[in-house]
């Protein structure tokens, strides 16, 4: 057998410790939870600005959420890792208790009623967010650190996180799709109509692996030894390739401010809003096509090499699409379609390294931190959110964006028909600015953070075998590549 074949060998499922339909319940829980964050988050803006409430003040209330998350984050993630259950399960019982408030306060939120005054909207939009944030907190740690006690086997735990990204982009691209044709002039249904819509469908794509996943890959003796705020600080300060990637990914995220003004850069750069609709469905396409073949690419490829290199082509890609402006319709969206291919695959591969950092801490200090390790993924994904978000509202304020009310596209189309141009030739500009070059920016330091990220799927497996107690820990240095293992000689 050839190396080829064998990287490309499929294994026995024998080999597998999870079942096919704790797979498939594992990727329901992806598309449901996708649906509102890409809810919540591609929609806020526009709704934001549609309620009547000035840029810089929604900016403001979401940074101020921020602080409340940043210290409900860090919490949650100690609260995790010093909590043993009754029964062997370290991750089920707080996916089990958010699965349907998530839902809940996401449709609250987006139910800011229209005759109140500008204090009380922010008040109201204040509340629901910092529940929903969270509750939020409460199942996004835990289900991506499920992976690891569901199964020891690296190869295993990739396939399930490849596989349940393609559910995560159909969960992503499909409220992306459906809600800004929901609330076009088209069909006309408010926010909160569609934000109830997604709310149901979101909760019963989660609630299967709620009731039928399986824990096996731990046990509460795991955590016998004392984890307090000195083996915490121990643990993160010798867990260096945790901060170098999600390093990599706070720069790029923060600063991607392009997906939160699709519909306002449709509407007010193209003419129509349901222009990004179309955008969406061709930028997704040649990604759907390739996550098909995701588990075998990441057989032939070390999904840090991939990684890096697809980050280096999206802020290529992006500089050109900035530079050649959106007068050619064409080109704009071929080069739209282009960059696409990167940053698909991107998202397909970005929260596998989370496993990763994980296994590389237990190994380095002997402290099992998978609750902390994985709290940060969730820090680190709203935190991104809101400070795109807010970042955006406020580079629009710089440049002069005028609030309006307005119950969807339809109100806003009379507006401008009874108001003439409700926005400025400066205040355009500052829209594409924010759509166009911020995300350049971000992608150009995330690709100076990867280049330091030394782990490959060969590490990471010698080390997950360690930890799980298969090898012993010389026999484990000994499989690492040379740059890794000068850390442990």
């Amino acid at each position: 057998m050839t190396k080829l074949q064998e990287k490309l060998r499929k294994p026995q499922p024998e080999e597998w410790m999870t079942t096919r339909g704790e797979r498939r319940d594992y990727g329901f829980y992806m598309f449901g939870q996708n649906i509102i964050y890409t809810f919540v988050t591609t929609f806020m803006v526009t709704y934001m600005l549609m309620c009547g409430i000035p840029p810089m003040k929604s900016a403001a209330i979401m940074l101020i959420v921020k602080v409340w998350d940043a210290v409900n984050d860090v919490l949650f993630g100690g609260l995790m890792d010093k909590i043993k259950f009754k029964k062997q399960v370290k991750f089920l019982p707080w996916v089990r208790v958010s699965v349907v408030f998530i839902p809940l306060f996401t449709f609250i939120m987006y139910a800011v009623p229209g005759s109140i005054g500008e204090n009380a909207k922010l008040f109201w939009f204040a509340a629901a967010y910092v529940l929903w944030e969270s509750f939020y907190t409460l199942c996004d740690a835990p289900i991506y650190g499920m992976v690891t006690t569901m199964t020891s086997s690296l190869h295993e735990r990739n396939t399930i996180m490849s596989h349940s990204s393609i559910y995560s982009a159909l969960g992503s691209g499909f409220p992306a799709l459906l809600g800004a044709y929901l609330v076009s002039r088209e069909v006309g249904m408010s926010f909160s109509s569609v934000g109830g819509i997604f709310s149901v469908m979101a909760l019963a794509a989660m609630l299967p692996i709620c009731l039928r996943g399986k824990e096996r890959n731990y046990s509460a003796t795991d955590q016998a030894q004392e984890f307090g705020l000195r083996e915490m600080a121990r643990y993160l300060v010798s867990n260096k390739y945790l901060f170098i990637f999600f390093g990599s990914y706070l720069v790029c995220h923060c600063l991607g401010t392009g997906e939160i003004m699709n519909l306002f850069v449709s509407y007010y750069l193209f003419g129509n809003e349901m222009f990004s609709v179309i955008l969406l469905v061709l930028t997704y396409l040649p990604v759907a096509i390739l996550a098909l073949f995701a588990p075998r690419l990441l057989k032939l490829v070390d999904k840090n090499k991939l990684f890096f290199w697809c980050s280096a082509a999206a802020a290529a890609l992006g500089l050109l699409i900035y530079m050649v402006g959106y007068s050619n319709i064409y080109l704009f969206v071929g080069l739209n379609m282009l960059r696409g291919i990167p940053i698909g695959i991107r998202a397909f591969l970005v929260f596998m390294f989370t496993p990763d950092c994980a296994e590389y801490g237990k190994f380095k200090t002997g402290i099992d931190a998978r609750g902390i390790t994985f709290s940060l993924q969730t820090f680190s994904a709203k935190l991104t959110g809101s400070v795109s978000t807010a970042l955006g509202m406020f580079v629009l304020g710089l440049y002069g964006w005028k609030e309006v009310v307005a119950e969807n596209f339809e109100e806003l189309v009379a507006l401008d028909a009874l108001q003439g141009p409700l926005q400025t030739p400066q205040a355009i500009q500052g829209l594409w600015v924010t759509y166009a070059l911020i995300p350049v920016i971000g992608f150009i330091l995330s690709t100076v953070f990867l280049y330091f990220y030394r782990l490959s799927n060969r590490d990471v497996q010698a080390m997950s075998d360690c930890n799980a107690g298969k090898i012993t820990r010389e026999e484990a240095i000994e499989q690492l590549n040379p740059k890794v293992k000068r850390e442990f000689v």
